[in-house]
């Protein structure tokens, strides 16, 4: 499995840039798996897509943020978060499919998961808590939110966290300040499109550069057969249109490379 990396610069907000992004999805591939934050600004047609929420943003950092004020109750919430994350991360370790991960999560991750929802109803049943303290509206958001936080409980292959995207948010965080300089929304598009392809040879461990390079010059053959050109085996076809190929830096670098030696 690979993954691809898109970026979108303009106007439009993230819930409207993803409902354009779902009107281009094959219907028989049924809904995607849509991990973000609670803003309202995420949301789309959200019948059309399994929704899912960040636990460490909407779980742990609300209450890492209140640990110095109210240890005891943000203590109860971190360690059983906690262990659900140490046994996410034995999943990953053992290369667990979605269908023995799901199963180990229900297992293992499902009665802690449990135990916390309880003890955070009973705060409140017992107030215990003040519903409009920062506290309050910790537990409010938990439990607000409690079916797309615990996904991964119910749902082959769901995530946890949105930390991927937030990473790869600071490539975007750098293109906004060269928007700066855009001059029309169709630049923005541009700029977008390459953060799209440079982030995506990152994620598969391809040059980025090289690759740049290689689509300019190979531009036929890339809009003939543009599957054939992703970051991932580009290399093959690029082989079989150049017998000869053995490297895949351009003449210059090599020149330049050759001549600094």
């Amino acid at each position: 499995m690979q993954t691809i990396c898109l970026y979108f610069a303009g106007r439009a907000h993230a819930g409207e840039n993803l409902e354009t992004l779902l009107t281009h999805r094959e219907a028989e591939r049924g809904k995607p798996l849509v991990m973000s934050d609670a803003l309202a600004s995420n949301t789309a047609d959200e019948g059309a897509l399994i929704r899912c929420h960040c636990l460490a943003h909407g779980g742990r950092r609300k209450f890492t943020e209140l640990e110095e004020v109210f240890p005891a109750e943000c203590a109860m919430v971190i360690d059983a978060l906690r262990q659900v994350f140490d046994h996410e991360e034995e999943a990953r370790v053992q290369h667990m499919s979605a269908e023995v991960r799901l199963r180990y999560h229900q297992q293992y991750s499902g009665p802690i998961m449990d135990r916390l929802k309880h003890w955070l109803e009973q705060q409140f049943e017992e107030r215990t808590v003040e519903p409009n303290s920062s506290l309050g509206k910790a537990f409010h958001y938990l439990l607000g939110h409690w079916a797309t936080l615990t996904r991964f409980l119910d749902v082959p292959g769901a995530p946890l966290d949105n930390n991927t995207a937030e990473r790869a948010l600071k490539l975007a965080i750098r293109q906004r300040k060269n928007s700066l300089f855009y001059a029309t929304d169709y630049s923005a598009y541009i700029a977008s499109m390459l953060t799209s392809l440079i982030a995506t040879c990152l994620q598969a461990g391809v040059n980025a550069l090289e690759y740049l390079v290689a689509l300019q010059e190979h531009r036929p053959a890339v809009f003939g057969d543009p599957a054939a050109w992703l970051p991932w085996h580009y290399h093959t076809h690029l082989a079989r249109l150049s017998p000869a190929f053995s490297n895949p830096r351009p003449s210059w670098l090599a020149a330049d490379s050759h001549s600094i030696g």
